[in-house]
């Protein structure tokens, strides 16, 4: 992923971490004090609003971190998200200082981070256009998609309440829309597992 001393640096400063599936890797309004490169698995990033509602940004892959925590890092801000294993994790934490520092010395570390940036920025748009411009239905395949590219499988384990949980809205109105996509040949229902036809 980085040449050399760039690399050299990264195993020296950064600190090796295992999470099981469901482990809470950021919680919202703590300080960071490390940023998290994901080598292995995948972290789910979400916003939770006062009443406890969660609604699902975008996911951090193996090679990726999540700009957000690099940002409230470098100013010393509380999270503003909250970042969850969607899957057994290996994240590389490395230090806010660090990661700062190599913005300065490291040309190919800031390209990194200008790029997440990037990509962050788009799949935020993304998230804000569905939720205004798209109906559940289309907003539930888009997520199923997502899923099964994650985890390279059109077998999803998932419950109708998570789906609901990352989507921002009721159980209720997912299960009524699974349902339907059922019917119409798109999805294929069995308990707490849904496949992409």
């Amino acid at each position: 992923m980085f040449q050399s001393i760039l690399k050299e640096e990264v195993s020296q400063f950064g600190q090796l971490k295992r999470f099981p599936i469901g482990s809470v890797i950021l919680q919202e309004d703590s300080y960071i004090k490390a940023i998290p490169l994901v080598l292995k698995g995948s972290l789910k990033v979400m916003r939770t609003d006062p009443q406890g509602h969660e609604i699902l940004l975008y996911y951090i892959t193996p090679g990726e971190s999540c700009i957000m925590s690099f940002l409230g890092g470098i100013h010393n801000e509380t999270s503003k998200l909250k970042a969850v294993a969607e899957e057994d994790c290996e994240i590389l934490f490395i230090p806010v200082e660090k990661a700062s520092e190599w913005i300065k010395k490291f040309p190919e570390w800031s390209d990194f981070i200008f790029k997440l940036y990037h990509k962050r920025f788009e799949e935020l748009l993304t998230a804000v256009n569905a939720i205004a411009f798209q109906k559940l239905d289309s907003r539930l395949l888009q997520l199923l998609k997502q899923k099964a590219e994650l985890y390279k499988s059109k077998e999803i384990s998932i419950t109708h309440q998570q789906l609901a949980d990352e989507l921002g809205t009721a159980r209720e109105a997912v299960s009524r829309v699974i349902k339907q996509m059922e019917n119409e040949g798109l999805v294929k229902l069995a308990r707490n597992k849904i496949s992409l036809m």
